[in-house]
């Protein structure tokens, strides 16, 4: 068919989840500041938006990820890509952390998108005391972590199945999110251990070093 000229070229829709073109305050790429090493859950949180597409239109998709243990902690999909879609994300990460005043110990970061500036996503989390990171304009790998998850999320669910509404995809995108990313798959960088287990190994350790502390000092 390529031989005789009968194959045609099929165009991909790309929608562009950032828009930085905006008034609204930014803020400096922390994470590249300080180059500070990620050693314990609720250091860093790293959050971004892509989409998907279905019969009825696109849908968006925000996350945000642990970046001690890849550990996916907060999601929302949404028909708009508004400041609702990352706050209800946001929201959701701080209840499941149990986040009320982080004390600046953690910094959470992202692209510098009118979502993430809007005043009502950087307020509640001055209102949490959570410092504030952004990449630099067009430096998407400056936030490839997110990028990452993004990637396993697409070839191992989104392009394997057909969605045929947003009902339908939230069910098998969150459930994917829940029981398989967190629980099940496997990465090198965390000594081969799925997230939520590489978080438990890290507590049950750490309550042994401060019990054994404890033991020492009595």
């Amino acid at each position: 068919m390529r031989e005789n000229n009968l194959l045609c070229e099929i165009k991909k829709s790309f929608i562009n989840t950032t828009n930085s073109d905006h008034t609204l305050k930014t803020y400096s790429n922390i994470l590249k500041k300080e180059r500070s090493e990620v050693t314990r859950p609720d250091q860093v949180w790293a959050s971004d938006i892509t989409y998907i597409r279905l019969p009825e239109g696109f849908v968006y998709l925000s996350a945000i990820i642990d970046l001690f243990s890849r550990k996916i902690i907060g999601y929302c999909l949404s028909k708009h890509i508004d400041s609702d879609l990352v706050i209800s994300a946001l929201k959701m990460a701080i209840k499941e952390r149990k986040i009320n005043n982080a004390h600046q110990a953690l910094i959470h970061h992202s692209d510098q998108g009118v979502q993430y500036c809007s005043h009502d996503y950087t307020n509640l989390l001055d209102f949490h005391d959570i410092r504030i990171s952004m990449s630099n304009p067009g430096s998407p790998w400056q936030n490839g972590f997110a990028e990452s998850f993004f990637k396993t999320l697409k070839t191992n669910e989104v392009y394997l199945n057909d969605y045929q509404n947003i009902w339908e995809a939230k069910q098998n995108l969150f459930k994917f999110i829940d029981q398989i990313y967190n629980q099940e798959r496997l990465h090198s960088s965390l000594g081969y251990l799925p997230p939520s287990e590489f978080e438990r190994k890290y507590w049950q350790e750490k309550n042994i070093k401060n019990y054994d502390q404890a033991a020492r000092i009595r």
